[in-house]
This record gives C-alpha cells, structure tokens and sequence, in this order.
C-alpha cells in the first residue's frame, strides 16, 4: 500500500457532511450513556433513591409516584405479548381512570414502536366488550383517547384503520351502557369521517342495522348522532344514503313516544340539512309526506303537531308543485282506504247476522 494512501486527509479536504455526521454520531453516543448533557456540561445519571429512603415528604411522594407508574405501566410493556397495560382501565374509580387516561396517551405520544401494540389490545378489549362481558368501566376513557389517535391518522387511511370502525367502533353502538361512552364513540366516528367522507355510506348503513327497536332513549341518541354526521356529509355522499336514512326518519317522526318524534323534526331546523333536503326534495319529501300529513292530523301531543306543520310549510315552500301533487294522491288514497273499511264493515257485519241466525236455528229456534 501506498505511503499516500495510508496519510490521513488534511483538515481542508475533509468533508463538511461527514464532520457533522461524526458530531451527531459522538451526540448520539453520548445520549445512549449515562451522562446527560445539558447547555454542554455532562451530567451524571444516578439512581433514583429507594422509596424508605426518602428523606423529604416531597421526596417521598414523588418516588411514590414514580414506582406506582413503574409498576402499573412499564414493567408489562416491556412484554409485549401482555395485555395488562390496558386493563388498569376497569378501574371502578374515576380519577384512576382519568389518570390512566393521561399516562397512556402519553405513551402513545412518545413510545412509536407501541402504538401498534395499543391499537391492538384497545381493539380486543371492544370487541370482548361486545360480543361477550359487555362489562368494561373504562371504555369511555379509551374512545377519548383514540379521538386523538385517529386525528393523527395519515393519509389514505391504512385498510386496518378502516375495518377497525366498521368492525369494532360501529358494532359498540349495540351496548346496553351506550349512553356512558356515546359521546365520545359519536366524536371518533365523526373524525374517521372527516379523514375519509366515502366512509359515510357504510356508517350510516351500518347505524340503520343497529338501530334500537325498543328503546326510546338510545334512539334519541342515534339521531343526535346521525345529525353530527349529517353537519360534516358531503353532498355527493348524502345522495347514497338519503333513501333508506329518511324511511328511518320518517319512522322516528310517527313514533308515539314524543321525544324521539320531536329530535327527529329537529333536524328541520338545521340550516346545512335543510339545503341538502331542499337539493334533494324530489326524493325526500315523497318519503316522508305520508307520515307528516297523517301525524298533522292524528298526533296526541301539540308541540309534535307544530311542529309538524312546520315542516310540512317547508316543504310546500321547497316544492310547491310536488307537494300539490303528493297531497292531492294522499288525499284520494284515504278516500278509498275509508271505501274499503267501510265495504269490511258491512261484510263482517252481513257475516255476523248469517252467524246468528246459524247459532238460533242449531238451537231449534226458528228466527222471525
């Protein structure tokens, strides 16, 4: 070998790229010890002192605090096959699972290499939720947290993200405890919308699925859940769905408990939904003419009825020529339907007196 090839190059030749890969390699060492540099003057990482060691009620907490996060969190997530991190959150207490709360989005926030693994195990813990315990304190807490998540979430949305709200978040509105967690399942599922507006048709869809029979108080959540997703569709998704999303609220409407008919006609007082109903009134009002006109004229309770009128006044102003045409037809189809009751009447009439006079002559009784 060469004696040229064996000198170092002169400080003139070296390159200016690979001093400061040298420096941020010595930086990075450096941080790996246990010196910690700080304003440039190396500090020496000691130990914490023992929890029996603290001299100071100060110090004695503060150590407190530091070991029961060592034991609650660190020590199984060093085992990522453990799903204890998250099951602190069936916590019966609050505050604990508020702290919890704090602590785990934390994590997420700064251990990269963990949030797959938190995703994961949030996921099993729903999907246990729902399909077997139906018993879990801290689920409001988790949906808050995963708010956050998926306003993180990059864009296109990866496919596991997508099925994630099609196949856990969706399915969590069956809960029995859902007024405990809806207001925060309701924010995730609008943020995944916002994300990615062609998921609106398979919420929706999947709302309608699930959507209470028996329950008056959960139906007056799911409307106030569709209205919050209503507020963010955009204009080319509504015309998917606006079919079997107004034959659902045009049920809701004619419900006889009033305050499930009452949050239904609330939407009319919406501003974003009443433009895309007025776009879309061709389709809309011949759904739900029938129900308003019927419940205008049949509905025990006042404020319904005023309702009501309401929006049948908006509806007439939208399209004044349909509603002419849709009241003249409902109109005509009564008129036949009280024809046909009465011709029943009459035959179930003339057939009780042919029964009559069967019963008298099987007695021996010659009927007059």
């Amino acid at each position: 070998m060469s004696s040229a090839a064996s000198t170092p190059p002169s400080v003139d030749k070296v390159d200016g790229f690979s001093r400061k890969s040298v420096r941020k390699a010595r930086q990075k060492r450096s941080q790996s010890s246990s010196q910690f540099r700080a304003q440039g003057k190396p500090i020496e990482l000691t130990p914490l002192p023992l929890l029996k060691e603290g001299a100071s009620c100060t110090l004695h907490q503060d150590l407190l605090m530091v070991q029961l996060i060592k034991a609650s969190f660190l020590t199984p997530a060093q085992n990522s096959a453990n799903s204890a991190l998250l099951e602190l959150f069936d916590s019966e207490d609050p505050r604990e699972r508020d702290y919890l709360k704090t602590v785990l989005h934390r994590i997420y926030g700064k251990f990269l290499g963990l949030r797959a693994f938190i995703r994961k195990q949030i996921n099993n813990i729903f999907l246990r939720f729902v399909y077997e315990t139906e018993h879990f304190n801290g689920v409001a807490e988790l949906l808050e947290i995963l708010g956050s998540i998926i306003n993180g979430f990059a864009l296109p949305l990866k496919a596991e993200h997508k099925q994630f709200l099609v196949k856990v978040l969706i399915p969590l509105h069956t809960a029995r405890s859902l007024s405990l967690f809806h207001a925060q399942l309701a924010y995730c599922i609008v943020q995944f919308l916002e994300k990615d507006p062609t998921l609106t048709e398979p919420v929706i869809r999947g709302l309608l699925r699930f959507w209470p029979k028996t329950c008056s108080q959960k139906e007056v959540m799911f409307l106030g859940e569709l209205e919050e997703i209503l507020d963010v569709i955009e204009p080319t998704q509504f015309v998917k769905i606006q079919e079997p999303l107004f034959k659902q609220i045009s049920r809701c409407v004619s419900s006889p408990h009033f305050q499930v008919a009452e949050r239904a006609l609330y939407y009319w007082n919406n501003e974003y939904i009443m433009s895309l109903i007025e776009e879309n009134s061709n389709v809309i009002l011949p759904i739900m003419f029938a129900s308003l006109y019927r419940i205008s004229k049949e509905h025990w309770n006042p404020a319904i009825v005023a309702l009501v009128y309401n929006v049948l006044k908006a509806f007439m102003e939208m399209n004044s020529a349909l509603f002419d045409e849709l009241t003249a037809t409902y109109k005509s189809d009564r008129q036949r339907e009280k024809k046909k009751e009465k011709e029943r009447e009459d035959l179930w009439k003339k057939l009780e007196d042919l029964e009559l006079k069967r019963g008298l002559r099987s007695d021996g009784i010659i009927p007059t």
